[in-house]
């Protein structure tokens, strides 16, 4: 998909864009499509079992302003939202990660109201629902202290929501006895800080050099590691040899602003005996300024084995061979 996403062109049709975070059993995304059919609404699930049902009974269901994306949050807010192109943001029954551990994991946190309220019109509604005690009184604290959105109720939440559809999730916790909190909110006027420029995608990354090693030796040498900076964080996590041609595949996960990926970097020699290392296409990835650290990563890796190697050529990102 384009970054960002013509949604009127998506759609086909101009229409206030409405979205629910994790969809799950499909089972409100179906109701507020059915309800709502003067709005265009995107289900974003990483569930590839849920994508797949969910797709099945929008196809039954014959319901046209709802568009399937798998993917996370940021990802969708940061790189496929223009700014202000949301009306209506929905999250049902998010993980509350319980474990102290994990609480850096959970959706609802400063950065992701301050994320939603740059790609929210004023007026947009924000709804959410939990029955995680401990995590509604975060959601109320952060949702307190952000300064770009208002409560459409007198209080934080309610416990009672008897016109919303429930969700199989929902219907099970109140049979458990467990409360329920609903936040209803929405986008005030107040402007956000627009710090989530949309990603840059770049062109495909390569670098050539020459070393002694030959990649038998490159392939011995080489052992998972992990590197860790302000732009991100990158994990070499495996290396594969072809047994046709000797060819190197590094299983690589790449995390940087606005999006993670696992990728896959390839080593092979030219006749010439020099290596290149570039981008494979498996799984589709896109060639982002994270990518081409990675690649530089990598390069730098190899030239540190051998004290004559050395990099004869790149098409790194500029602002990564500056580093």
């Amino acid at each position: 998909m384009p970054w960002p996403v013509d949604w009127a062109q998506l759609f086909e049709r101009e229409a206030p864009l409405h979205v629910e975070v994790g969809f799950g059993g499909g089972q409100f995304l179906l109701a507020l499509a059915r309800e709502r059919p003067s709005m265009n609404l995107v289900g974003l699930e990483i569930s590839l079992p849920s994508l797949r049902k969910t797709a099945h009974k929008l196809e039954r269901a014959q319901l046209p302003n709802v568009r399937l994306i798998q993917g996370g949050v940021e990802t969708f807010l940061w790189a496929l939202c223009p700014l202000g192109a949301l009306a209506g943001i929905y999250i049902n029954f998010p993980d509350p990660w319980p474990k102290a551990a994990h609480h850096h994991r959970r959706v609802i946190n400063p950065r992701f109201l301050h994320l939603a309220a740059t790609r929210m019109m004023p007026g947009a509604v924000l709804e959410i629902a939990t029955d995680h005690a401990e995590y509604a009184e975060v959601i109320t604290e952060v949702l307190a202290d952000t300064p770009y959105f208002v409560s459409r109720q007198p209080t934080p939440f309610v416990t009672e929501d008897h016109e919303r559809v429930r969700t199989k999730y929902e219907l099970k916790a109140l049979a458990e006895g467990r409360t329920c909190y609903y936040f209803k909110w929405q986008r005030n006027d107040v402007p956000a800080p627009d710090n989530f420029p949309i990603p840059e995608e770049v062109e495909m990354p390569h670098v050539v050099l020459r070393s002694p090693l030959t990649l038998d030796e490159m392939s011995a040498r080489f052992e998972p590691h992990y590197l860790a900076a302000d732009e991100g964080e990158i994990k070499f996590i495996e290396l594969f040899q072809s047994s046709h041609d000797g060819k190197l595949l590094v299983d690589v996960y790449v995390h940087e602003a606005a999006l993670s990926q696992r990728v896959c970097l390839t080593l092979r020699s030219r006749r010439s005996g020099d290596v290149v290392i570039g981008l494979h296409e498996v799984g589709f990835p896109r060639p982002t300024v994270g990518i081409h650290r990675a690649v530089r990563a990598l390069a730098d890796w190899i030239v540190s084995l051998h004290s004559e190697a050395a990099i004869v050529n790149s098409t790194v990102h500029p602002v990564i061979g500056e580093q």
